[in-house]
């Protein structure tokens, strides 16, 4: 009996998704409105999403509006993005609120570019975990008598493929958002 290495594929490629996630939120000083998902605000009570109560536009590569369909909104998700760690300051108009990303420095993209390695290491660890479960999965099926020998190698062998195609996914995310930040 073979290992079904099917649910440890799903388990990396949700991995990856997280990691793609992680680096959405990174400020690489173009205009991202991912960067926005995580705000909720104050409405009615409830604290609610900020992307279900406005509509959020880039209108050029450094800026985002935030135009809400309830115009009573406008103060309070502007104190959201206030208190959000974003770093942008809104300028609200009265009718909706401007982000403008600045140029980031040099210093601050090297910054960015070792807080991205530094995730991109954490996912390729969270892969590598993964393969140690499948490996250790295997391990006990053949001891219980699950699998052979050759069953049990040839299940590793198909673990290890899988973990190198996810860890060069990673690197190849990876090299495209740092070359991303340097190019800003």
């Amino acid at each position: 009996m073979k290992l079904d290495c099917a649910s440890y594929e799903d388990r990396m490629k949700k991995s990856i998704a997280a990691f793609e996630e992680e680096l959405s939120m990174i400020r690489a000083g173009r205009a991202n409105p991912a960067l926005l998902n995580g705000i909720s605000f104050e409405y009615y009570g409830a604290p609610t999403p900020l992307n279900t109560m406005a509509d959020i536009k880039v209108t050029d590569a450094k800026t985002i509006t935030v135009s809400p369909y309830d115009q009573s909104t406008l103060k309070a998700i502007e104190k959201a993005i206030l208190a959000s760690d974003i770093g942008i300051t809104p300028n609200n108009d009265g009718k909706c609120l401007r982000l403008v990303f600045p140029q980031p420095s040099e210093e601050r993209r090297r910054e960015l570019s070792k807080q991205i390695q530094k995730t991109s290491e954490e996912a390729k660890v969270a892969i590598r975990n993964i393969r140690r479960d499948a490996n250790e999965k295997c391990k006990k099926m053949k001891k219980d008598s699950e699998m052979t020998e050759d069953e049990q190698k040839a299940s590793e062998k198909k673990v290890q493929d899988l973990t190198d195609r996810y860890i060069k996914e990673v690197e190849s995310v990876t090299a495209n958002k740092v070359a991303e930040i340097m190019e800003v």
